[in-house]
């Protein structure tokens, strides 16, 4: 069964944002990654294994536009073939699997779908952080 594990967000500012989460919802940084261009933030609770993904992008000028701001949900599963195969089957609108290094070892195996009013959700091979 797929588990819900994160939800992510753009921020223009990553530092007021951390102060944000951490100070309305008790967050707490669980993971900080930079890539070439942008930085992922998970910030996590005690209370659940849910987090939030803060998302920097570097080329940011300004605000987000959040009506066409991108995010998304994401659940893990155990075997992200199976999954791709039996959704694909089932005449789901799904990308690609996709692999995501970081720092030259593996980060993510991933694919998204659109629900029916196309909104991505992204379903990650459940191992490492995305358990």
């Amino acid at each position: 069964m797929a588990k819900m594990i994160h939800s992510m967000i753009r921020v223009t500012d990553e530092a007021r944002s951390v102060a944000f989460y951490e100070q309305a919802f008790g967050l707490t940084v669980a993971g900080r990654y930079a890539f070439d261009g942008f930085t992922l933030i998970y910030m996590s609770n005690r209370e659940t294994g849910f987090e939030l993904e803060l998302t920097v992008n570097a080329s940011a000028s300004g605000p987000y536009d959040l009506g066409t701001g991108y995010g998304h949900m994401a659940f893990s599963v155990d075997d992200i073939d199976a999954e791709h195969a039996r959704l694909k089957a089932a005449g789901l609108t799904v990308g690609d699997v996709k692999d995501m290094p970081f720092e030259g070892k593996p980060f993510a195996r991933f694919f998204f779908l659109s629900d029916p009013d196309g909104y991505k959700i992204e379903v990650l091979q459940r191992g490492g952080r995305f358990l």
